[in-house]
């Protein structure tokens, strides 16, 4: 009885297979099943970054089966830094040539060889660079200049696309490399060709506006998706299933050139979905600098940077026929990873694609990576704070010999600085500030550095600390200057006529070592925006707030100095040693664009220090700054990059009433 039962059982279960294959239900559900990855798939989509909320119904590397496979164009050859670059021409690292620009230019194009100007790259000898770069082959209304004299079918010879319409002979480019704008996919060849963002017409060409995050920051619920529209328009959905929602967008065909203006602006949303058209490209960057994560349905175009930017940390990219779970799993998006991929949109717009300037320099630095033997940044460098324009391969490969890094690699500073006292004017030995500094127990070296009129002084006290002189040096910028004998991360930055006692060098210290990225200082200035005048100003009156530290008394890393050496335009150095006292704001903002951070400020005895208050100067003769200095050097960073704070740090029981005897830092309460 029972086995007649179960070959019952068997029957129907037969019977109902058969009829599902049958009423075709079977090619459905094949979809759920993958298969083996078929050679010559388009790789890498679905993209995901939690892809736990997100099952494929493909293989990683493969598209599904049931989709006809994605057009492939014809490419540009299979070039290759070996094959097509004279790398003899390249033994002494990256120099370019760039071709004067012939007949009408746009004023994008002239901004690009001012950026050039300042590069480290640039030489004036076209046969003894490495790159020859070519610029303006083709104008937005689609016209070709003629080639270069020194064309050689395009060997060692860089053209610079930042207009996305094609030009008619960019079949000739032949063993050229190429920078373009939004490039295809099916032309681009990875780790020869470069992808550019496409830029605005009025981009900045320096500075930049900063990220808008801090503007545009949703409540969770308001407003999750914004739809690209026709025109530049933007279109909020604050629900996928409500009536509003109709997504038609699709990437099969490519609709010709759309106007490339910036149109709106992007909205207040928490995802930006943008179908993969070319054209659409210039709104990922309009997107990324709202704080708006870009979710990119089948780009067909290759993201900026992407050989050296990891975009799973700041965008999406995924395929736009599983749209429906796409938006499931963007509801079901935990708020911290939302708000780490908006964070990370925020840098990389900060880092990379703010002016124009910053795409030049970040193609150069890609390019110089693929030299054999050239420094070249790590992948930490390219994708964390403060980026791969402001960490110099000259300085270091490492991560962890800069100031940024610590925290990401679980290191700590080392435990002794390099004091480099600055004598100017009238140059008296500063025996007391020596004394004191030199009793720190955290003094390795003490470096002054003599620039006064009269001789060096033959006898020096004697310190536990070696004690070298530095002489000739009369500019004040020389003050940055990366010297050589300093041997630690930290520097102490002191002037002649300071007084400091043991114990503030002390604390002062082990508060750096925190924060080895920030200036840790004493004496404070503030900067402020005067509507009366329509510019900024700055104080130093003693206030709760402050935003810049003077390194007349100031800790900071090493690095700087050679950030300021080797980053900043001649200009501002020019201005720096042409009024002294604006050499403090020039550092601060330096370091400010770099960590996007206030300095620090710890507790010093004003009998010490109080005379020095007005004197950021080579001495304390010195006046007040004068304001047009900041609004100078905050027109040539094209952005206020300062940031204000009111912490200061005091030691445990500075101020406490208690007995002397039971305080780490006795002497801070003594005159």
């Amino acid at each position: 009885m029972q086995s007649l039962r179960r070959k019952s059982l068997w029957l129907a279960l037969s019977a109902s297979w058969l009829l599902l294959v049958l009423l075709g239900v079977f090619p459905l559900l094949r979809l759920a099943v993958p298969s083996r990855p078929q050679p010559g798939a388009s790789p890498g989509w679905p993209r995901w970054l939690d892809a736990a909320l997100l099952q494929s119904f493909s293989q990683p590397g493969e598209p599904a089966g049931d989709a006809p496979p994605r057009p492939q164009g014809p490419r540009r050859g299979s070039c290759t830094w070996d094959t097509c670059v004279d790398t003899s021409r390249c033994k002494d690292g990256l120099t370019v040539f760039a071709y004067p620009a012939a007949g009408l230019t746009s004023e994008r194009h002239r901004g690009v060889l001012a950026s050039l100007e300042g590069s480290r790259h640039l030489t004036s000898s076209p046969t003894e660079a490495c790159l020859l770069l070519l610029l303006g082959w083709d104008s937005p209304a689609g016209g070709c200049s003629p080639g270069p004299p020194l064309w050689n079918a395009g060997r060692n010879h860089l053209v610079l696309r930042l207009h996305p319409a094609p030009c008619p002979r960019a079949s000739q480019l032949g063993q050229a490399m190429v920078a373009e704008a939004s490039p295809k996919v099916d032309t681009f060849r990875p780790r020869f060709d470069v992808a550019l963002p496409l830029l605005p017409e009025a981009h900045p060409l320096r500075g930049g506006a900063p990220g808008q995050l801090w503007q545009h920051s949703p409540q969770p619920g308001v407003a999750l998706l914004a739809l690209a529209e026709k025109m530049g328009r933007w279109r909020v959905v604050a629900d996928i299933r409500s009536p509003a929602w109709g997504w038609d967008g699709h990437c099969e065909q490519d609709p010709g050139p759309e106007p490339t203006h910036p149109g709106e602006r992007p909205p207040n949303a928490t995802f930006c979905l943008i179908p993969g058209l070319r054209t659409e490209a210039w709104r990922f960057l309009q997107a990324l600098q709202a704080g708006c994560i870009p979710v990119l349905l089948s780009p067909c175009w290759e993201l900026p940077f992407s050989e050296v930017i990891d975009w799973t940390k700041a965008a999406i990219v995924a395929d736009d026929r599983l749209l429906l779970q796409v938006l499931a799993a963007l509801q079901e998006m935990s708020p911290a990873r939302v708000l780490a991929l908006r964070q990370q949109s925020q840098f990389l717009w900060d880092a990379y694609f703010s002016s124009v300037e910053k795409v030049i320099r970040a193609t150069l630095e890609i390019i110089q990576g693929r030299i054999p033997g050239a420094p070249t940044h790590p992948s930490l460098l390219w994708n964390s704070p403060p980026g791969a324009l402001l960490a110099l391969p000259t300085f270091s490969l490492s991560p962890q010999d800069f100031p940024f890094y610590h925290l990401q690699l679980g290191s700590r500073p080392e435990g002794r600085f390099s004091a480099l006292i600055w004598v100017g004017t009238p140059g008296e030995v500063p025996l007391k500030l020596i004394q004191a500094v030199a009793g720190s127990q955290h003094c390795a070296q003490i470096l002054v550095l003599w620039s006064s009129d009269r001789p060096v002084p033959s006898r020096w006290p004697e310190t536990a600390v070696p004690l070298t002189v530095i002489e000739g040096h009369r500019k004040v910028s020389d003050r940055f200057f990366p010297y050589s004998a300093v041997s630690t991360e930290a520097i102490l930055s002191l002037q002649g006529h300071v007084g400091l006692s043991t114990s503030e060098v002390d604390f002062a210290f082990v508060v750096w070592q925190s924060f080895p990225e920030r200036m840790v200082g004493f004496l404070t200035w503030s900067h402020f925006w005067d509507e009366a005048r329509g510019g900024w100003g700055y104080t130093a009156e003693t206030a709760n707030e402050f935003s810049m530290v003077l390194s007349t008394a100031a800790f900071y890393h090493r690095y700087y100095h050679t950030l300021f050496t080797h980053s900043l335009p001649k200009a501002m150095k020019t201005l720096a040693d042409a009024a002294p006292t604006c050499v403090d704001v020039l550092m601060n903002f330096l370091v400010a664009a770099a960590t996007k951070l206030p300095p620090i400020k710890v507790p010093y005895s004003k009998p010490h220090l109080g005379a020095a208050a007005l004197a950021p100067g080579p001495g304390p003769e010195s006046q007040p700054p004068d304001p047009d200095c900041i609004n100078q050097m905050a027109a040539e960073f094209g952005h206020m990059p300062l940031v204000s704070s009111r912490v200061r740090l005091d030691p445990v029981l500075f101020k406490d009433p208690v007995s002397v005897q039971r305080k780490k830092y006795r002497s801070l309460e003594k005159p």
